[in-house]
This record gives structure tokens, C-alpha cells and sequence, in this order.
């Protein structure tokens, strides 16, 4: 799941989908460093990601790219997933996609003093190309692993890629389905069975 699925697994709490969306970028213990709602969302994305790497419908997606991408797999089909929530949206969601995105902007911008370095640097530039609208287009997609290959050891076989979504796509988008009816389950039992603070936020 990338940044569009873990916001929108986080529910309603503003604090859930900051620490969902900094997750990444939260190690060990360091999410007891911020308010009681954020760590919930940091603890929600690694069950999120930990649901994701142990699902056999995700495995099976992801099998689909290791030839080219090998341990890089998984990290795609984060990005894969998100184009088929994106393209998907109306089955999950009343509100548009625009909207949402939108939405999410303005409560990522309101926490953006508390967020890491790395999400301070990137987030403006995720905001102002709408990147996470943009995952509906296949365009999108292979921009955006063009952008993570830029930065980080993961091979650059984006069109390739995109060849293989285009080949596979009903049956990808089938995968996705069954997938996200199980995560969205799981994430909404994580988040009502969390522990409250003493405050009973």
C-alpha cells in the first residue's frame, strides 16, 4: 500500500492518517516521540505493511513483476495497488477522489513542522502534482516509479512495468479487490480495538 491506500485505510482521526502517512519514516520506538493519535498511525501502517508482505493475493500480484524487479516486487505493487484504489473509488468511497486528496493535503500540511525531515522535503512536491490523484493514469504510476528509482537502488524498469499492469489488468484488478476487502477489515478492527489514552482519545 502506498500513500493514497494508507491514508485511506486510516479512517476519520486526523492524527491516524499522519502517522499512517509518516509510517515509513518512523522507526523502532521513536513513534512514542509523538502525540497519542499519531502513534496509532504509525503502529496501524506497519500492521498494514506487515498484512500486505504475509497475504497470498498480494504475493501473487507481486510474482507478476520479479522477474525484473526481484526484492523490488512488493514495493511496487504498493504503487499497483493504488492505481486500482484510484480507478476503484467509487466501490469505497462517496467522496471523490479529488476531494480526498484534497482533503488530505490540507491535514498533511496543518502537521507539517512535526513530520521527519525526509517527509518535509517531498511532500510539497507530492502536493503540488497531485501525485496521488494522478495514480488513477497509468502515466501516473510510471511517473512515479521513474521518481523512485531516481532515488533509491530499485531497478528502472518502468515501462516494462507498465506493459505488465496493461497485459495483466483484469487480473491484477481482481487481486486488488479481494486484497483490499481483507486489509480494510483488518484495518478497522486495528483501529477500534487500539488502546485509548487516559484521555479516551
Amino acid at each position: 500500500m502506498n500513500y493514497l491506500s494508507h491514508l485511506f485505510l486510516s479512517g476519520s482521526s486526523e492524527g491516524v492518517k499522519v502517522g499512517n502517512f509518516i509510517g515509513d519514516f518512523v522507526k523502532g520506538s521513536r513513534h512514542n516521540r509523538y502525540a497519542p493519535e499519531i502513534q496509532k498511525g504509525i503502529l496501524l501502517h506497519r500492521q498494514i505493511d506487515s498484512f500486505m508482505d504475509s497475504h497470498p493475493v498480494a504475493k501473487a500480484s507481486s510474482e507478476l513483476f520479479r522477474s525484473r524487479y526481484r526484492r523490488y516486487a512488493k514495493v511496487l505493487i504498493d504503487i499497483v495497488y493504488d492505481h486500482f484504489l484510484a480507478v476503484n473509488w467509487e466501490l469505497y468511497r462517496e467522496q471523490s477522489l479529488h476531494q480526498f486528496v484534497s482533503e488530505s493535503h490540507n491535514i498533511l500540511l496543518r502537521h507539517y513542522f512535526i513530520m521527519p525531515g525526509p517527509v518535509k522535503q517531498f511532500l510539497p512536491f507530492l502536493i503540488r502534482s497531485r501525485r496521488m490523484e494522478n495514480y488513477r493514469l497509468l502515466s501516473g504510476i510510471e511517473r512515479t516509479l521513474k521518481i523512485m528509482s531516481e532515488n533509491s537502488s530499485m531497478p528502472e524498469h518502468s515501462e516494462w512495468a507498465i506493459a505488465q499492469i496493461k497485459e495483466h489488468y483484469d487480473t491484477i484488478d481482481g487481486q486488488f479487490k479481494v486484497f483490499f476487502e481483507d486489509i480494510m477489515a483488518m484495518s478497522a478492527k486495528f483501529i477500534d480495538e487500539y488502546p485509548k489514552d487516559e484521555q479516551g482519545v
